[in-house]
């Protein structure tokens, strides 16, 4: 029998909200995860008394108010686990991607000096044995999976089992540890360093406090912001983007705690396409790449099937097309007819499609963390699938602009989140917020944080923006990547890349031509669809390189350019392409774009 904490009072926590649903609901379904291929159910008492066991466990290794203690996994329960546990004793998280290479995790947990590191496997251990005198803070490293490490003889090296073994010792002894933790609890108090990307620089870490987390999570979850209408205990979600990302953070972590909506969590960011089928969320956030991938994924099927289906497809989707024109023009609603056609439909198309994207169960589906092409957002509406697109970043704690029910406008990022100030600056339209999710600053960088929020509370966020109708917000492009052409002009590449990646043939497009008299475009291919595409016309091949420089897919990467000069002003005409003949030059899902 497992043992549940008492709530929490004071101090609104995340810990507090996980309590509180233990209290409630003992037996109820927070999560579930894959063991021997088989999804279990994990109750919230487990959940809370995981979470209380790996607090009393830190604080049986001498963890204090402020430490860090850092992660280095795949999304599984205990990276819940430890997450919460670090707050349950006011430690501080932070979340290190799972490929990062171990240059990357010297920097990080030098940089927070993180005192225990969470590791998922032997990968991660190696990594951070390989670089442990750069990292004088750390103590010790705690794994979770022994096969390949519990061999390895090092003063540092713990096993899970062992590290919750001296959390139920420290409870034993010391019971009310926990409750003593909560009631010093500080809405000032910093919950997690969310790292950016380093794309100026190094890596910063953003803190974000129990202040931060609690406005974001009455926002976007309770409020809608992030599934509109909000999530409740019988919807479900799939956890496959990593949970150092603050999105990810938002739709698993902050969601499943406030709401109860059951996380699952996917084997791995491979299994994605058939966990998605298997689960059949409820709630279903992606990043721009993985819409696109799914989209490529049925026109490729649909290419290579009967002329049959082909041609039921093809009508179905005119009709579809109709319906999202028609729902578009309702703010993303049905009307008596579309809905009418949209059952009819579902009996020949849209149902078996959804089912086999595993979108069928879908209520509310979102996209964030970078730009994402209309026709992408379009191509699921006739389906009936509604993608609100979302706008925030991890120094606003995900919270500033969404669509919400009804009131959708493609190619926007929707309206401002109640409680956000939002504005775009004079002259260079620079998008400005200001709300309590406002983060605490950079860590140990107080200058860069001094350049991110100004005296008067705003964040300068380093995109622009403009608004539609007066009440949307449209991303028009970071302010460091507007093109100004030699003629003068400014030129937002993100448009156009979108544009291009809409295709399922391209899976990177890079627009370039800064100072130059025209546009050139860097493309790297969709090697599964290119490659299918090829095979069905005889095109040999070898290598991924040898199929990006085949005279036929130059001609097929022409052809799409084209179409994508077609909708746009002669100056922002693509005139010249070069093919990425390297996979490994290309963004992966699991790394979104980010916005800082």
């Amino acid at each position: 029998m497992t043992a549940v904490a008492e709530p929490v009072t004071g101090t609104w926590t995340l810990v507090g909200a996980v309590q509180r649903r233990a209290a409630q609901s003992p037996d109820a379904v927070a999560m579930r995860a894959k063991r021997l291929g088989i999804w279990r159910d994990i109750t919230w008492a487990t959940y809370a008394d995981s979470v209380s066991l790996v607090g009393h466990a830190l604080l049986a290794l001498g963890i204090d108010p402020g430490d860090r203690v850092a992660i280095h996994s795949e999304n599984r329960p205990e990276w819940l686990y430890a997450d919460l546990g670090t707050n349950a004793v006011r430690g501080i998280t932070v979340g290190l991607y799972p490929t990062n290479p171990a240059p990357e995790v010297a920097y990080l947990l030098a940089d927070c000096g993180a005192r225990i590191l969470i590791a998922e496997d032997q990968e991660q251990v190696d990594k951070a044995l390989l670089v442990e005198a750069e990292c004088p803070a750390l103590e010790w490293i705690v794994y979770l999976d022994g096969r390949g490490v519990a061999t390895i003889d090092h003063p540092k090296l713990m096993g899970w089992d062992d590290f919750l073994e001296r959390g139920r010792a420290h409870r034993e002894a010391h019971p009310r540890a926990l409750e003593e933790c909560a009631a010093r609890a500080e809405p000032g108090d910093i919950v997690t360093l969310v790292y950016t990307s380093g794309t100026t620089g190094p890596p910063k870490g953003a803190m974000l406090s129990n202040a931060n987390v609690e406005f974001a999570s009455a926002v976007i979850v309770d409020g809608g912001g992030l599934y509109d209408p909000p999530p409740n205990p019988g919807d479900v979600i799939l956890s496959y983007l990593p949970l150092c990302h603050v999105a990810e953070r938002a739709v698993t972590t902050w969601t499943n705690a406030v709401s109860g909506a059951i996380v699952h969590f996917a084997e791995s960011i491979d299994t994605v396409t058939v966990n998605l089928r298997e689960v059949q969320p409820t709630l279903f956030f992606a990043v721009p790449r993985i819409w696109e991938k799914l989209k490529a994924a049925v026109e490729v099927r649909m290419g290579a099937a009967s002329r049959l289906k082909r041609l039921n497809y093809a009508l179905w989707m005119r009709v579809g097309d109709g319906i999202a024109s028609t729902m578009l023009a309702h703010g993303g609603r049905h009307t008596w007819w579309s809905r009418l056609r949209y059952s009819v439909g579902y009996v020949f198309l849209y149902r078996s499609l959804r089912d086999r994207l595993g979108l069928r169960k879908v209520r509310a589906a979102a996209s964030a963390a970078g730009p994402i092409s209309p026709d992408v957002l379009y191509f699921f509406l006739t389906m009936g699938v509604v993608i609100n697109e979302l706008y925030g970043m991890t120094e606003n704690s995900a919270v500033a602009t969404a669509n919400r029910a009804g009131r959708i406008k493609l190619g926007t990022v929707g309206e401002p989140q109640p409680g956000v100030e939002l504005m775009l600056a004079e002259g260079t339209g620079e998008i400005l917020t200001r709300h309590p999710g406002t983060f605490a600053g950079y860590w140990d960088r107080p200058e860069a944080t001094a350049e991110a929020v100004d005296a008067d509370g705003w964040l300068h966020t380093g995109d622009v923006g403009e608004w539609v109708d007066g009440t949307h917000l449209k991303i028009v492009d970071r302010i460091k990547d507007i093109i100004i052409t030699a003629g003068g002009k400014n030129i937002s590449p993100s448009e156009l890349e979108n544009a291009l990646k809409a295709s399922p043939f391209i899976r990177e497009a890079i627009v370039i031509g800064d100072e130059k008299p025209y546009l050139v475009a860097l493309i790297g291919i969709e090697e599964d669809t290119v490659g299918q595409w090829a095979r069905a016309k005889r095109i040999p091949y070898t290598t991924y390189r040898d199929l990006s420089e085949r005279e036929e897919v130059l001609r097929l990467v022409q052809s799409v350019i084209l179409r994508v000069n077609e909708g746009t002003a002669r100056v922002e005409n693509i005139r010249k392409f070069r093919m990425l003949t390297r996979r490994s030059i290309t963004r992966t899902a699991s790394s979104p774009r980010p916005r800082r």
